[in-house]
This record gives C-alpha cells, structure tokens and sequence, in this order.
C-alpha cells in the first residue's frame, strides 16, 4: 500500500467544456471528501492560467446543493482557458503556487494538450523532490483521446446532434420537392466521431432516414463525388441532408475550409465554414436550394439534451481520479474501460499521461461503410450506448435552472505574477 500523503487537493479544467465536464468536478469534490488525507479542496480558476495567478477558490465552502448541481450544468464551473505553458518559470510559478498551499494532489481536466501539460507539471515535481500526485481527468466532446474507449463529452454532443437532425429533418420532409439540401457542419478537428454519432438519428426500418451523407476527416473529401452524392440523394427523397466534420481534408490533407488564418494556443488552425463550402458546391453545380447550419458551442453546451450515461460515466472519471491518487498512483489519466459482453457496462482504468498527451485517435477504417458517407453496423454498436439516458435539468419560470459556484477566493501568500 502507497504511504499516506497529507495535504490539500486542486482540481481545475481546461479547453472546450462539455455537457458533462461539471460532472467530473462533483466527482472529484464528493470522491475527496471521504479520504481524511486531503485536508482542503480547492479549485483553479480558468485552469493553469488561474494557477498562474494565485486564483484559487475553496470547493469544500460550497453548499452540497451547488456540488450537486454541477451533475446538470454545462460549460467550466471553474472557468477553462487554452493557454499553454512554454517557459521553464511558468512551471516553477505553478509548483510555487503548490508548495505554497500545500497541495499534493492535482487532478486536471481536460484533452490532448491538457494531458500533456499535467504530465510537464508532475515531472517538474519530481525532479524537485515535492511530493505530488497527478491524475488528468478525460474530457473532449472530439472523442480522440488514445487508450480510452471513449471520452466524457461525446455522448452528450451526440446525442445533441441527432436530436437536430431529427428536428432539422421533418422540417424538411415537410418543405422539399426534391429541391432542397441542408449542411449541417458539426465540430471535430482531427477524426470524425461527432459528425459519425449523427448516424444515430437514422431509424431502424428506414435506411433512407437523414442523415443522407455524413464526410468524415478521416476520407479525403472529393468535389465531384460530393456533387454526385447529393443528386443520387435528391432522386430518392424529397431532401438531402448533410452532416459534416469541420476537420475535412481533401486529398492533399489540406483544410477544405478555415475561418480564419490564426491558430490557438497550442498551434491549431482556427476552423469553420466547410458547410457554407459545400452548400455554394451545390448552388453552383445543381440546380436546387442549398442551406448550411453552424451548430458552433451550442452543441458542447447543451446540459438540456445531455446522455445520462455520459453525465454518470464523468462523475465515475472524477471520484476514480481522487482513488487513485490516493492509493499512490501518479502520472496517470482516467480512463474509460469497455467491458465484453452484450450488455454494455463501463469500468475506469488508468493510462500512462505520456500515452495520451498529444495523441489522436482516428475513426477505424472498418466502422465506416464502402460508401464512404455512411457508418457501419460495427460504429453503431460502439456508439449507440453513448447516448442512453436523460439527465434531469431542473426549470424554473419555464428555463433551464443551472447552479453557479459561490468561488470564495484562497487568500494569496505570494508575490504578484507578470500574467497579473
């Protein structure tokens, strides 16, 4: 058994929030609170940036009921940023920060390039002697982290998405003569797991159900095959809808579309409008209507239309991160085990930090169909149990009633830092 480690725990969150992000926080926090070696909780305001600064708040103030109300409330209760950590004293202020509060235990929620910035962080510590224990916590609506079978956040955005689909689809079951394409362009850098999720929405009987052609990241995308899509569509149905992936590439593995020419933080090129590409390839080579739809961060953000299997499984990642640490695991990040049998059930397990830091993981070649625009049976087993379940929002006069955290502030015992 690991020696006990006394001292206080940090949970903080980073990137794009999830429907469910909340949900691994109260896990954390609810998961802490039994293990008499985490003296205090606290919180990182807008995740190593707060850090940075000195800006915690203490978690253990909060009422239950706003703990609880994390499991419902979309977006970063702790606020989230996209900064990374370049210089060799932003690690030192971060440990400095650490030492002086005493904390022993960080859990870090996150993707990619969260994971790696955690893994940095424990390896700084190590090399100064501080005892601290790291678990990064899985969070991305993308889907693509390695080693886990699924991420927190997919579910839910899935689960979004069909549910517009479906909507979007009898509006224009109910409008088209065979005239009438809709683009509906969804998130997804790197691999295409958000825009394949929307073949959920297809029904069982009916294999002509939107949507009619999902383009993946993971296929190069071909203009001439894109056109003779839609028209083999548009002469089977009244409509043609479309979900695509804003990562597309053409055969040169270049962006089909960008919104801008910046990139993030982390050196990611800024994407979007590769529905608005393919609605004017439309316009222009068909003589029909051509519409595109943006869902933007309405879909990462939509607690109201959220998996509760994905809201349970993300509070499972934040208590199993607490466990671990306390047991004396460290460098590691929660993962999400599948187990075999008909029946679908979820375990965590752990992974090493540096497997997952900077990773992708793409869609497999078999889970999608010949055709190209299309998912297989394989997919649909995989995704399908994502979905399941309806986390119960709370309303009141009528809209969605979410919680907001008190955030009493940590006192700072440090000098003032230049990001002040």
């Amino acid at each position: 058994m690991a020696e006990e480690l006394i001292g206080n725990c940090l949970v903080a969150q980073s990137g794009g929030p999830t429907a469910v992000i909340n949900a691994s926080v109260a896990g954390v926090v609810s998961e802490a609170l039994n293990h008499p070696c985490i003296e205090e909780i606290y919180g990182g305001m807008n995740g190593v940036l707060g850090i940075l600064k000195e800006e915690l708040i203490d978690l253990a103030e909060e009422s239950q009921q706003n703990i609880r109300g994390l499991r419902h409330t979309p977006a970063s209760a702790l606020g989230t940023c996209r900064f990374k950590l370049k210089r060799d004293q932003d690690y030192e202020r971060i440990l400095e920060v650490f030492e002086a509060h005493n904390i022993r235990y960080f859990f870090y929620a996150g993707g990619n390039d969260s994971q790696d910035t955690a893994d940095k962080i424990s390896k700084l510590a190590q090399k100064k002697d501080y005892a601290l224990r790291v678990i990064g916590v899985p969070k991305t609506i993308d889907n693509d982290l390695v080693t886990t079978d699924h991420c927190p956040g997919y579910g839910s955005v899935v689960k979004y998405i069909c549910s517009v689909v479906k909507e979007t689809a009898l509006d224009h079951e109910a409008m088209g003569q065979h005239d009438l394409v809709s683009i509906i362009e969804v998130m997804g850098r790197n691999a295409g797991w958000i825009a394949a999720g929307a073949t959920l929405a297809k029904g069982r009987e009916n294999p002509h159900d939107a949507p009619h052609l999902i383009y993946l990241p993971e296929l190069s995308f071909s203009k001439e095959k894109f056109v003779e899509d839609v028209q083999g569509v548009l002469k089977k149905n009244k409509y043609c809808l479309v979900v695509v992936g804003e990562g597309l590439l053409d055969k040169d593995g270049n962006y089909v579309a960008n919104s801008a020419s910046s990139q993030d933080a982390f050196g990611h090129q800024q994407l979007g409008g590769v529905g608005d590409y393919l609605a004017s390839l439309v316009e222009e080579n068909l003589a029909v209507k051509a519409r595109s739809s943006k869902l933007g961060t309405g879909q990462r953000a939509a607690a109201h239309c959220s998996s509760q299997t994905d809201n349970d499984e993300a509070f499972m990642a934040g208590q199993a991160a607490v466990k671990a640490a306390v047991d004396g695991e460290t460098d590691k990040m929660v993962i999400l085990v599948r187990s075999e049998g008909e029946n679908y059930q979820c375990e965590t397990g752990l992974a090493d930090l540096s497997e997952i830091a900077n990773g992708v993981k793409e869609i497999p070649p078999e889970w999608i169909s010949e055709d190209g625009v299309s998912m297989s049976a394989k997919f649909i087993k995989y995704c399908q149990p994502l979905i399941q379940g309806e986390v119960e929002v709370p309303y009141e006069n009528g809209v969605p009633s979410f919680v907001r955290l008190s955030r009493k502030r940590i006192r700072k015992v440090l000098d003032p830092h230049e990001f002040e």
